[in-house]
């Protein structure tokens, strides 16, 4: 983030210690590109809409006196509700989200994907989350374009609206390396297409067989590829009426008469 950007933003929120966020950038775009995203008018003239949405009045509040007294960023509206009404966005039109995290990870992963689907345009910035590994992942494949950690600072924040508004996507730095990990374990973990020919399995599906038959739990594969247990067990459920298999190790038995390497 430009340190050019860092100004009026020295508002501590009450939710920690100060700590400067990195934007990481995924796909190596060019800074000229960047701006061009959004039409290099819109981004240095035009002021950001942001819409602030909290369940703690008070956080919401400092959100948004800070994020007002800044010029090229405009309030669009506020929210305290429990949970957030996604068809707000629709009543006062936003180029950001600013979402406070419930503290629950399924209660925001399923905002998170209303907002998608009711407003795709709008822009989410997550805040107030823990760092976790897998719940960091199932926030991006959510469709968050940034996630600041609970202990970030009013500054973070400014810096963030600010750089997820010019297209660039926001994680902290300690953050980073772990989205290039994710995809290059996706990238080596794929089997044989034949199984997929044979018995018409998803990708994902494949993906999970070597780890049933290691005889991992559905909580142990969830984690391992950062999806929720009951997609685990949504798939199980499918793969099983597509071999013809009663049960997991039916599932592991079928694809090895089958050719699977597992």
């Amino acid at each position: 983030m430009q340190t050019g950007a860092r100004k009026s933003a020295q508002v501590p929120l009450g939710v920690g210690k100060e700590v400067r966020v990195n934007p990481a950038w995924i796909g190596g775009a060019e800074k000229s590109t960047r701006a061009g995203m959004f039409g290099t008018e819109v981004v240095k003239a035009g002021k950001s809409r942001v819409y602030v949405a909290a369940e703690n009045r008070l956080l919401q509040e400092a959100l948004s006196r800070m994020l007002g007294k800044v010029e090229d960023i405009q309030v669009a509206g506020t929210s305290v509700s429990t949970p957030f009404e996604p068809q707000a966005l629709l009543a006062e039109p936003a180029d950001i989200l600013l979402l406070s995290s419930s503290g629950n990870l399924g209660e925001d992963l399923l905002l998170i994907r209303k907002v998608r689907t009711s407003s795709p345009d709008v822009q989410i910035l997550l805040i107030g989350m823990s760092g976790e590994e897998a719940e960091f992942l199932q926030c991006v494949r959510g469709g968050v374009r940034g996630y600041l950690l609970r202990d970030a600072s009013a500054e973070d924040v400014l810096d963030a609206v600010r750089a997820v508004r010019a297209g660039e996507v926001v994680c902290p730095g300690t953050l980073c390396g772990l989205l290039f990990r994710y995809f290059e374990r996706e990238a080596t973990s794929l089997p044989s297409a034949s199984v997929h020919q044979r018995l018409g399995l998803t990708r994902r599906e494949q993906q999970l067989i070597p780890l049933i038959a290691e005889g991992r739990t559905n909580k142990e594969i969830a984690n391992h590829f950062c999806l929720s247990e009951q997609t685990v067990k949504n798939h199980l459920y499918r793969m099983k009426h597509k071999v013809g298999a009663g049960d997991r190790l039916g599932i592991v038995q079928v694809c090895r008469t089958q050719g699977f390497m597992v």
